[in-house]
């Protein structure tokens, strides 16, 4: 039975959430969770749990990633009922996240926000695990086997390697790139019509061309060395040359923002919480 507290602070969160959407013309959901399979189903819930729609919705996502199928579903829940996608990102979408966050229309952040590479994750021994940490492991001992350089201990690391599950590793990590290269396409770059330095009228194969080095470039270790890399919106613009907008610009919408959010994270840490999804009809 919830306690009287429980009920006013799920009043503020929803009266929270209410007002960021009125600030952005938006309905608004938000995710705070590993991206793990039923969370799809949940976010449908929520969104046909509303009375009524607009045509943008706000996805105020906070996310370490998780398995790119499940991304994959959960795109199709939001364009199935909206045509225009807004991301903020008050803290991190890592991972499936970053892959999650570039499916929108636009991207939210601060100076403290981060996206991450896009090293899809694979449940194995119930546990979630980078893909690409095994694919490259197994690239690197193949590669020293071909030189005949193994050393015992490496011998029986490669034999333990399961080709079926390395063949589904590197499935994963195909998608990832194909499903970024086909959002970033259709919806981040829809209006991008021409160059910023010479005018240049964008085709189509310009947007997937630039879709694809991003793609690269973000799925790229060699670059990012770690697959918990935070990569804040200043690297984003510079280095990865994505169009990012600072939601700390708008004075009003940031403050809103972090009081919801941060309140939220409390509520979650009070309840032992690891997975929330909510919206005005659906706590």
């Amino acid at each position: 039975m919830l306690r009287p507290l429980d009920d006013h602070v799920k009043s503020q969160l929803t009266q929270g959430l209410a007002d960021i959407g009125e600030m952005l013309a938006s309905d608004v959901v938000t995710i705070i969770s590993p991206i793990v399979p039923g969370l799809e189903l949940r976010l449908r819930q929520a969104i046909e749990g509303l009375q009524e729609h607009k045509n943008v919705v706000t996805v105020i996502l906070d996310t370490p990633g998780g398995v790119v199928e499940v991304v994959d579903r959960m795109v199709s829940v939001l364009r199935s009922v909206y045509e225009e996608v807004i991301v903020i990102v008050p803290d991190r979408a890592m991972s499936a996240g970053t892959i999650l966050a570039l499916s929108a229309d636009r991207i939210m952040m601060d100076r403290l926000s981060c996206l991450g590479p896009i090293d899809p994750q694979i449940e194995r021994d119930g546990k979630l695990v980078p893909a690409l940490s095994y694919l490259n492991q197994f690239e690197r001992l193949n590669e020293k086997a071909q030189n005949g350089q193994l050393t015992t201990a490496e011998y029986a690391l490669l034999n333990k390697l399961d080709l079926g599950e390395l063949y589904q590793f590197d499935q994963a990590r195909e998608l990832s790139i194909d499903l970024l290269i086909r959002w970033l396409t259709q919806y981040k770059f829809k209006n991008w019509v021409t160059t910023e330095t010479r005018g240049k009228v964008v085709s189509k194969s310009m947007k997937i061309e630039r879709a694809r080095e991003i793609a690269a470039l973000l799925n790229d270790p060699e670059k990012w060395h770690s697959h918990g890399r935070a990569i804040d919106a200043r690297t984003l613009r510079e280095e990865v040359n994505l169009k990012i907008d600072s939601f700390e610009e708008d004075v009003g919408l940031y403050k809103a923002v972090r009081e919801y959010f941060e309140l939220l994270r409390d509520y979650m840490h009070q309840g032992d919480l690891i997975s929330f999804v909510h919206t005005r009809e659906y706590f």
